[in-house]
């Protein structure tokens, strides 16, 4: 018995070849935009998530730290009467307006940096979905070689983007540090070096030692939030991009097996 094919018989022959091919590029397209969106999503959960976590802080020390402040030189006024008024109470009440100040000042430049991080990382996250893309393209030509090249450069690159952001926190962390004892703390001792007054020392010792506790628990917090919002970030983008691996991988295989099949029950027939 002998096979002969038609000229019709050849171009669907061709066509059942070419179209799972259409078929693979347009689903991964499909998964790829998918996965932006849910990435952009996340990430702007996370900004939003970080800017409640700073306005709470925010509202925390204003709440607690300033009453507490408040009630103090109300006591210390009542027992000093008319001297520590004269002496005290000015220079008090300027150096709470300044460790506010610097309070604030700190606060939102955390913010600054963290919404700077989050754009770099959005930015370097999109420019990796645009090379996946495109090595999803080539991988239509070499499946397996090219999936194995995009995973190993996407995982190495988030692994930098980590880091990156890590030494960022760290660099952020330790400039504050610095920046409370260099700045803060002096200011606060020369303002008390002023005042002789043997009444008022030890609330104001007291009152330091508050005032750099508070500072020190809202750095401490700031970071933890930081440090946990990139790692759930990171976590999540890991999966995402397993799972467009699997998928791309999946689809590939269940297309060239449905290609062969149909080829041979063309040619059969």
């Amino acid at each position: 018995m002998s096979l002969v094919l038609t000229h019709n018989g050849m171009a669907s022959v061709r066509y059942w070849r070419a179209c799972p091919y259409v078929v693979v590029v347009v689903v991964v397209v499909v998964v790829v935009v998918v996965v932006v969106i849910v990435e952009v999503l996340i990430i702007v959960v996370v900004a939003v998530a970080v800017v409640v976590v700073v306005v709470v802080i925010v509202v925390v020390v204003v709440v607690v730290v300033v009453p507490v402040l408040v009630e103090v030189k109300v006591v210390v006024a009542v027992v000093v009467v008319v001297v520590v008024v004269v002496v005290v109470v000015v220079p008090e009440v300027v150096e709470v307006v300044v460790v506010v100040v610097v309070v604030v000042v700190i606060v939102v430049v955390v913010v600054v940096v963290v919404v700077v991080v989050l754009v770099v990382v959005v930015v370097v996250v999109v420019l990796l979905l645009v090379v996946v893309v495109l090595l999803v393209v080539v991988v239509v030509v070499v499946v397996v070689v090219v999936v194995v090249v995009v995973v190993v450069v996407v995982v190495i690159v988030e692994v930098l983007i980590i880091v990156v952001v890590a030494v960022a926190v760290a660099v952020v962390v330790v400039v504050v540090i610095v920046v409370v004892v260099v700045v803060v703390v002096p200011v606060v001792v020369e303002v008390k070096v002023v005042v002789v007054v043997v009444v008022v020392v030890v609330p104001v010792v007291v009152e330091v030692v508050v005032v750099v506790a508070v500072v020190i628990v809202v750095v401490v917090v700031v970071v933890v939030v930081v440090v946990v919002l990139v790692v759930v970030v990171v976590v999540v983008l890991l999966v995402v991009v397993v799972f467009l691996v699997v998928v791309v991988v999946v689809v590939v295989v269940v297309v060239v097996v449905v290609v062969e099949v149909e080829v041979v029950v063309v040619v059969v027939y």
